[in-house]
């Protein structure tokens, strides 16, 4: 590295650490001094982590990390899934202050929780889950796209955000029972590019039926996508 560049990079530490100084952050969830940190300590610690034991192909809890039942009787279209958090206080607040208050800093934190979970495998592209186009222009950025930047930056793998596509805007899968989510985004997805022999690692922020995600992994594997597996910031549990 040239002396001019390193010698940026220590102004812009500098500058970084003057700032902190001066400037002190408040947690986002308490208001208690947090540094330059999105969260102070003591939120971060009390952040709803998924239990140690889960199925590994739709990450619901079972005894031993065993495949549930419902995966061993009817096996969705995505081979693994590995959600962070529980979706339940503070975590959806945090969700929905990018979805919906479009708090972009919420992105950046959230995408650095996702690094730790990343399967130790190698993945040939990180695909955002796709809004539909009317969706994202009222919304203006795709909190799935968001989270992923980060992630798709310290792994070196390639982020997809031109050829698989929703084509079709679908009623908000939130606004709907559980049992019609599946019908409603049935053949939402559309994929022009050939993934035969591609593993492909899915982002999204929740996962509550799993509905979305068991579609667009059809949508992949019908292209030639050999593996598909969930990243997921949340996952909603069963009471």
């Amino acid at each position: 590295m040239s002396n001019s560049r390193q010698q940026h990079r220590s102004a812009d530490r500098f500058v970084a650490r003057l700032a902190g100084a001066l400037f002190p952050r408040e947690c986002f969830l308490c208001a208690a001094p947090s540094a330059q940190e999105f969260l102070c300590p003591a939120c971060l610690d009390n952040l709803p982590c998924m239990p140690a034991d889960c199925c590994p192909i739709c990450a619901l809890p079972t005894p031993c990390a065993e495949v549930c039942g419902a995966c061993l009787k009817k096996p969705p279209n995505f081979d693994a899934t590995q959600a962070v958090f529980r979706y339940q206080f503070p975590i959806d607040r945090l969700v929905q202050s990018l979805k919906y208050a479009h708090r972009l800093a919420s992105a950046d934190f959230l995408g650095k929780m996702l690094l730790p979970q990343v399967p130790d495998r190698r993945f040939d592209m990180i695909l955002p889950v796709p809004l539909a186009a009317p969706r994202l222009a009222g919304r203006g950025f795709n909190q799935a796209l968001e989270i992923s930047r980060r992630l798709a930056g310290q792994l070196h793998v390639p982020l997809e955000t031109r050829f698989v596509l929703r084509g079709i805007d679908t009623t908000p899968q939130a606004a709907l029972p559980w049992k019609e989510r599946a019908k409603n985004i049935r053949h939402a997805f559309e994929c022009e590019i050939d993934l035969t022999g591609k593993a492909i690692l899915v982002i999204d922020d929740v996962m509550t039926t799993g509905a979305t995600l068991n579609e667009l992994a059809w949508t992949l594997k019908a292209c030639g996508a050999a593996r598909v597996e969930n990243l997921v910031l949340a996952r909603t549990l069963k009471h």
